[in-house]
């Protein structure tokens, strides 16, 4: 359990490395509350989107049951009542959701055709805390430059992106390909800050 100042705590439903550091640059404390995400051994929430859903809709969805999923597994475990957030971020294509790469060979395939186009990058942030759930979401246009195929081919070989939404990562290698961006930066890579904080200030806990 933490010590110290517990005015700032939340729980973070979420294994990503990338929110970790994310909520330590504005100031919140955590604590990471893991669900099952292996196949192999049974999953806690169904990421697969639905039939005809939207980008913006699935990611909300999806955040919302990670949260959900994450205050049951907070309640079954009697663990003390600290607010929790969850979030997901994926990638589209026009309405085509494009989630993460399923190997190397899909990771080519995806940065083949973002090559030299814009696409958006959806983000949604939940929170849950006793009578309050509310999410957010963030959508952001990126465009890639156009990328050499022998470029693709050693950026999949390094692993960068293999397990993020698009086969690439903002805050990695892959910034390199990058030559615009119209929205939030911490939302493509994977927490919108802003729209998480608006959140946290409503349960009463301030970034900062």
């Amino acid at each position: 359990m933490p010590t110290g100042d517990l005015s700032n705590h939340i729980y973070l439903a979420s294994r990503s490395l990338r929110r970790r550091e994310l909520l330590k640059q504005i100031g919140i404390s955590f604590e990471v509350l893991l669900t099952r995400d292996n196949p192999s051994r049974g999953v806690d929430v169904n990421e697969d989107p639905l039939p005809g859903e939207l980008p913006g809709a699935y990611v909300v969805r999806v955040a919302r049951a990670k949260a959900e999923e994450g205050w049951r597994q907070m309640v079954k475990r009697k663990l003390r009542a600290y607010p929790l957030l969850a979030a997901d971020t994926s990638v589209a294509v026009g309405n085509e959701i494009i989630g993460k790469p399923r190997d190397r060979d899909h990771a080519t395939a995806i940065l083949q055709r973002l090559s030299g186009t814009q696409h958006q990058v959806y983000s949604a942030v939940a929170v849950f805390h006793a009578d309050t759930f509310e999410s957010r979401l963030s959508i952001s246009t990126v465009t890639l430059r156009n990328i050499d195929p022998a470029e693709i081919k050693h950026y999949v070989a390094i692993g960068d992106g293999l397990d993020k939404a698009g086969a690439y990562a903002i805050q990695g290698r892959g910034a390199v390909f990058i030559c615009n961006l119209q929205g939030s930066y911490s939302g493509v890579m994977g927490l919108p800050l802003y729209e998480s904080s608006e959140l946290l200030k409503k349960i009463g806990l301030n970034a900062l």
